[in-house]
């Protein structure tokens, strides 16, 4: 039930952690707990039960932890499609873009990142974010809304500055 979304729990818990080394231990710990409590997860909600305990995880190695992995770097190699051929000066464009929100995401507190991973990079509903985060819908539609707001400040406010040299 859970093997099916070893990718996914991966790919998410490289976006919380930012680490590769620190979103291997936790997504192998978050498995190993996951297959531990099997006969807690239902078979329709396998995938927002398993990115509940991914998260779990990654918060609690963070909180460990403790400010050691906001400085650590984030490659985006990991989550990009290598194999387009572009044009060099498109390679450029597409890797700047692609540090700034990689910037933008790393300067969002860690709920609201949350959210946004679940939402924009996972898919999931905000009823299954609300449930992997345990918070009410409300909450995830909030920070959605103010993540959403934050990005497009940080984002747009550097497309501004590029535009006024």
């Amino acid at each position: 039930m859970v093997l099916p979304h070893l990718d996914d729990a991966y790919t998410l818990a490289r976006y919380l952690v930012r680490d590769s080394h620190d979103a291997e231990d936790a997504t192998q710990e978050a498995m190993l707990k996951a297959l531990r409590h099997i006969d807690q997860c239902r078979a329709d909600n396998a995938r927002p039960w398993l990115f509940a305990i991914v998260r779990n995880t990654c918060h609690t190695l963070l909180r460990r932890h403790e400010g050691i992995a906001e400085g650590v770097s984030f490659d985006e190699t990991l989550h990009s499609d290598e194999g387009e051929t572009a044009q060099p000066d498109a390679i450029v464009i597409r890797a700047a873009d692609q540090e700034a929100v990689k910037g933008a995401l790393a300067a969002l507190p860690l709920p609201v990142r949350d959210v946004v991973v679940l939402r924009e990079l996972q898919g999931l509903s905000y009823k299954e974010i609300a449930e992997v985060a345990d918070v009410p819908i409300g909450t995830v539609m909030s920070r959605l809304g103010r993540a959403r707001e934050r990005l497009e400040s940080l984002l747009g406010g550097s497309a501004e500055k590029e535009g006024r040299r």
